[in-house]
């Protein structure tokens, strides 16, 4: 078993960094590195796994665990092959909503409406960059129906508490002329996925 005093590598979309940070800070998990990559691989996510590749290459050798804090994220079972082939874990489910929101609660979701685009607290904030900008639906707001047609709602699964954000996601769904539904998880659904162990403390204060 590995020692919890041991560093831990994380290896993760940039989208989680604020979440995993301060989860790092409330649990004490000094011992844990974090390397971010793009959130928008999540445009181009069939350059997900060599970026993850690349990561895992010059960290070889270095930590006791390496953790990749992706769910598919639209790879295709590319990431997991990759991973599968040196022993590495990643986190649970298809998406990081998955994982945001809690496994069960995420397919009972899906299962009342497939046709659901999920927000979180950091697409929320990166919205425009994102998904207007990203997608290009600034300069061609034609693609509106091609991207969107098939949804139906959106479901903002917050994981903070802010009326600054929760206006922001209802103009969010506004913009993409769909439904709106509020759920707020928290980080413990996501503190859970992580699984991460909290340091061990020496009582004895010997070496």
């Amino acid at each position: 078993m590995m020692n919890s005093r041991s560093p831990i590598l994380l290896i993760g979309c940039a989208a989680l960094a604020r979440e995993v940070t301060a989860l790092a800070q409330l649990n004490g998990w000094t011992h844990l590195r974090t390397e971010w990559l793009p959130a928008e691989l999540h445009n181009r996510p069939q350059e997900i796994p060599a970026a993850v590749a690349r990561c895992l290459e010059e960290a070889e050798g270095q930590y006791a665990e390496i953790l990749v804090a992706y769910g598919d994220c639209g790879t295709g079972g590319q990431l997991d092959k990759l991973l599968g082939e040196r022993g590495i874990r990643r986190l649970p489910g298809a998406h990081c909503y998955a994982f945001f929101s809690g496994p069960g609660i995420f397919d009972e979701l899906q299962e009342e409406e497939p046709g659901t685009f999920y927000l979180t607290d950091f697409l929320v904030r990166n919205f425009d960059r994102l998904v207007i900008r990203g997608l290009g639906l600034d300069r061609h707001p034609e693609l509106h129906g091609s991207y969107f047609g098939n949804y139906r709602r959106v479901v903002y699964l917050a994981q903070s508490r802010s009326d600054s954000l929760l206006a922001r996601a209802r103009e969010c769904a506004a913009q993409l002329q769909l439904d709106f539904e509020f759920r707020f998880t928290g980080l413990e659904p996501f503190a859970s996925a992580l699984g991460i162990a909290q340091p061990e403390t020496n009582p004895g204060g010997g070496e």
